[in-house]
C-alpha cells in the first residue's frame, strides 16, 4: 500500500495491484470484526479502506475483482454456531464521507429513474447505529428464529441469545404471517462501563468499545451469559415478509414500531437532499449525548416501489447510503522521504513521520503520490496547497479520511527549518540503478530496468502467488522473496518444477531451506501440485499484465471461454486492427488502453515464452457461466443503442446483467440482441447489415418477460 497516489493518477496496472492488496487487507479486517469480535484496525481505518476500494472501481469499473470488498457482506459464519441461510441476503451500504456525494446520490438516483431535479423525491434519515447487525424471524407474530447477518447470505443462529435482550419481543401483533425483522444489538456507553469494570473486578475478558462488547456478548455459546450482558436493539429495517408492511420507508418503520420493537426517534423523512444533509449536520451535533455509538447517517428512499426499482448492485442497495462522520486530522513531524519500488517499476515516494496517533490508530508512514505532489503541484500543473512544497523536516497536517494510508494534507511553514532545502527526487531507481523515467502525460517515475530490477521481478512473484491469483497455500509473499533471493525462482513457472529441482532425492532439497522441515517442505510441494488445475481468470490475473485486474481477467475469461481460444484472440490481434481486436474491444468493460496492454504482452518475446513455459505446467479449466437457468438471455451478447423510453439505460442494463447477458458497448459479428431505441444510428445500421436479431424496446420486454 505503500505506492498509494491519487486515483486519477494510478494506470490500470497499478490499480489493479492495489485493489489485490485492498481485498486481502479488508478481508481480514472483516474476519477480525464479524468472527472474532476483535477488530485490529479502527472503524476509521475500515472505512479508508472500503472508500479508497470503491474510489478505484469506479474510476476503472474494468478491474473490479471477483472478490472485490464490493461484493462481500461480513464474513463467514462461526463454526461454534448452527447457520442460517437468509431467504432475503442482508447487504451492507455504500458510504458517502463528502456532501457532495450525497448529491451524487440523489442525482443517480434520478438518472436511474429518469426523474428531473425538479421532481418530488423523498428519503429518510435515521443515525447509523455501530452494534451487531440482528434478523428476527417471526411467524404468526411469534418469534422463531434469530440471526447475524455472517457473510450475507448466511448466518449464525443466536435465537437463544437473543431471547434475552429485553428490547425483543416474543410476540407481537398485527403482523404479517411471516415478518423478518432486521435492525442492530448494541450497547449504551453507561452499559458498557459498567460492564468492562465487572469484567476488571472479576479477571474476565474487557472490550476495546461498545461494538465490541455488544457482539461478544451476543455470540456466546451460554445464553445465560448474554442475559448477564445489558444488549438493546433497534429496528430499522426488514427481509422476508409474506406482505408489505407499507407504501413507503417512513410508513413501515412506524409499523414496525407500533408492534413493540425500538425505533430511532431521531429518523426524519426529508422532502430534499438540502434536508438531508441538516438531519446529518443535527444528528451529528447530538452525537456525543446520544448514549450510545452511532459513526454516520443513513439516507433510503422513502417510496418502496421505487426502492424495487432501483434494485440492488451485488452487495448493496441503489437506494440507500451511509453518510459517515469524517476521520481525524492530527500534526507530527516529517523525518525522512522513502522510495519504493512497485511490480509496474513505479517510484513511489513515502513520508517517515514521527508516530502519531489519527483516528485512533498510530500512524508512522504516509503517502507522497509522486514528485509533483511533493513539489505542491497536482497533476496538470496547478498549485495545490498554496504551491507549498513538501520538504525532509517539516511539520505536517496527516489526514486519514477515505484513503488506504494517510495522506500529508498540508504543510505548517512557520516550523520550518532555517536549513532545509527541497526534496530532490531520484532519477535513477534506489534497488537496481537502473534509470527512473518520467513518460510524457504520465505523473509517476518508472524504473526502466524491467526484468532486470529484483524489486520488480519479485513483486511480479508476489502477485503471481497472492490469494487472487493462484493463492498457493504456504507459499505466500515472504516464501517467494526468499526463494527468489536464493535464485530458486526467477519466473512463475519455477515455481511448478520446485519439486523436480529440489524436491526429495535431489543435491538440494527444499526441506533443508532455513525454517522449512520436511513436513512443511513436502506440504507446499502438494499444494503447488494442487494448484496447477486452475481456472484461467486467475491465470490471467496471476500473469500481472498492466492495466489487466482482476474483473479484467474475468472479462476475457467469460468472453473467450478457453485458454487456447484466449490466447489465439491475443495472437490475431496482432496490428491492432481486424475482427479479433474489434472482438477484444466490444467487451463492456475494456477499452483500447486495456486492449493494448493485453495484446502487446503477448507479443513481447520474453513474456510470452515465459507464458509458454507456465502454460506448460497448468491444466487450465473454462470459468462456468452464471446461472441463471430459464433466462431466454442466458450467455447472449446484447447492446443497447438509442434512447429507451420505458426504462433508463442503467436499468436495462442491470436487468440484463441480472439475466445472465453480456451486455457489450459494441456491435459484432459475436452480439446476439441489438436493443434499439428512438435515436439509434450506426449501430442499429451495422446490426442490420450483419443480419442480427434487432428489437425495440416493448420487443426487449416481451422477450425477458419484463
Amino acid at each position: 500500500m505503500s505506492d498509494l497516489r491519487p486515483v486519477e493518477e494510478l494506470s490500470l496496472d497499478e490499480a489493479a495491484e492495489e485493489l489485490r492488496s485492498l481485498a486481502e487487507r479488508l478481508g481480514e479486517a472483516n474476519r477480525d470484526y464479524h468472527q472474532k469480535d476483535a477488530p485490529r484496525i479502527a472503524d476509521a481505518e475500515y472505512d479508508a479502506l472500503k472508500r479508497r476500494n470503491a474510489e478505484i472501481e469506479t474510476r476503472y469499473p474494468e478491474l473490479r475483482r471477483a472478490d472485490s470488498p464490493s461484493e462481500q457482506v461480513g464474513a463467514a459464519p462461526s463454526e461454534a454456531f448452527a447457520k442460517v441461510r437468509h431467504v432475503v441476503p442482508m447487504l451492507s451500504l455504500a458510504n458517502a464521507f463528502e456532501d457532495a456525494e450525497v448529491i451524487d446520490f440523489d442525482s443517480r438516483i434520478r438518472r436511474f429513474l429518469g426523474l428531473s431535479a425538479e421532481e418530488p423525491l423523498a428519503f429518510t434519515a435515521e443515525p447509523k447505529i455501530d452494534g451487531l447487525s440482528l434478523s428476527l424471524r417471526y411467524e404468526k407474530g411469534v418469534l422463531v428464529q434469530a440471526a447475524t447477518r455472517g457473510d450475507g447470505e448466511t448466518g449464525e443462529n443466536v435465537t437463544a441469545n437473543a431471547r434475552t435482550i429485553d428490547d425483543i419481543p416474543e410476540r407481537i401483533a398485527g403482523a404479517p404471517d411471516v415478518l423478518e425483522v432486521r435492525g442492530e444489538a448494541y450497547m449504551s456507553h453507561a452499559d458498557f462501563a459498567a460492564l468492562n469494570a465487572r469484567q476488571a473486578e472479576t479477571r474476565g475478558k474487557t472490550f476495546a468499545n461498545p461494538r465490541n462488547a455488544a457482539a461478544g456478548s451476543l455470540r456466546q455459546l451460554d445464553p445465560k451469559i448474554t442475559a448477564g450482558r445489558p444488549l438493546h436493539y433497534f429496528a430499522y429495517a426488514w427481509g422476508a415478509l409474506s406482505e408489505p408492511l407499507a407504501a413507503t420507508q417512513t410508513e413501515a418503520i412506524a409499523r414496525l414500531g407500533a408492534m413493540g420493537f425500538q425505533v430511532n426517534p431521531l429518523m426524519r423523512r426529508c422532502e430534499h437532499v438540502e434536508d438531508m444533509l441538516a438531519q446529518y449536520r443535527a444528528i451529528e451535533a447530538q452525537r456525543a449525548t446520544l448514549g450510545y455509538d452511532i459513526d454516520g447517517v443513513v439516507y433510503k428512499l422513502d417510496r418502496l416501489d421505487l426502492q424495487a426499482r432501483l434494485g440492488f448492485r451485488s452487495t448493496t442497495p441503489r437506494w440507500a447510503i451511509a453518510h459517515k462522520f469524517p476521520a481525524e486530522v492530527a500534526s507530527t513531524l516529517l523525518e525522512g522521504i522513502d522510495i519504493q519500488v512497485g511490480r509496474t517499476g513505479a517510484l513511489s515516494p513515502v513520508a517517515r513521520l514521527t508516530p502519531v496517533t489519527v483516528g485512533g490508530v498510530v500512524v508512522s508512514n504516509a503517502t507522497l503520490h509522486n514528485e509533483d505532489y511533493i513539489k505542491g503541484l497536482d497533476s496538470h500543473g496547478h498549485e495545490i496547497r498554496g504551491g507549498r512544497d513538501i520538504r525532509i523536516g517539516d511539520w505536517v497536517r496527516v489526514y486519514r479520511a477515505g484513503d488506504v494510508i494517510p495522506k500529508v494534507e498540508d504543510v505548517d511553514l512557520s516550523r520550518r527549518p532555517a536549513d532545509s532545502v527541497p526534496y530532490e527526487f531520484p532519477r535513477t531507481c534506489p534497488i537496481c540503478g537502473s534509470d527512473a523515467i518520467r513518460e510524457e502525460g504520465e505523473a509517476v517515475h518508472r524504473c526502466a530496468g524491467g526484468l532486470i530490477c529484483p524489486a520488480q521481478a519479485v513483486e511480479k512473484l508476489r502477485h503471481f502467488v497472492s490469494r487472487n491469483a493462484f493463492d498457493i497455500e504456504g507459499l505466500g509473499a515472504k516464501q517467494v522473496e526468499a526463494l527468489f533471493a536464493d535464485d530458486w525462482i526467477r519466473e512463475p513457472a519455477d515455481i511448478f518444477t520446485l519439486r523436480a529441482r529440489y524436491g526429495p532425492g535431489q543435491p538440494l532439497q527444499l526441506r533443508n531451506r532455513e525454517g522449512w522441515g520436511a513436513k512443511s517442505a513436502e506440504n507446499v510441494l502438494n499444494a503447488i501440485d494442487e494448484r496447477r488445475r486452475i481456472a484461467i481468470n486467475r491465470v490471467i490475473f496471476g500473469l500481472g499484465i498492466r492495466h489487466v485486474g482482476e474483473t479484467g481477467a474475468m472479462l476475457l475469461a467469460r468472453a473467450y471461454g478457453s485458454w487456447d481460444r484466449f490466447r489465439e484472440a491475443m495472437e490475431a490481434a496482432r496490428s491492432h486492427e481486424g475482427p479479433e481486436w474489434e472482438e477484444l474491444n466490444a467487451i463492456d468493460g475494456v477499452g483500447p488502453v486495456f486492449a493494448a496492454a493485453l495484446v502487446d504482452y503477448f507479443h513481447e518475446p520474453a513474456a510470452r515464452a515465459a507464458v509458454d513455459r507456465l502454460v506448460r505446467e497448468l491444466d487450465i479449466q473454462d470459468v462456468e457461466a452464471p446461472r441463471t437457468e430459464g433466462s431466454p438471455v442466458a450467455g447472449k451478447t446484447v447492446v443497447f443503442t438509442g434512447t429507451l423510453e420505458r426504462m433508463t439505460r442503467a436499468e436495462a442494463k442491470a436487468r440484463a446483467e441480472a439475466l445472465g447477458a453480456k451486455v457489450a458497448g459494441s456491435v459484432s459479428a459475436k452480439t446476439d440482441i441489438v436493443v434499439v431505441g428512438p435515436g439509434a444510428g450506426s449501430k442499429e445500421k451495422k446490426a442490420r447489415e450483419l443480419g442480427l436479431n434487432v428489437l425495440d424496446e416493448d420487443q426487449w420486454l416481451a422477450l425477458i418477460g419484463s
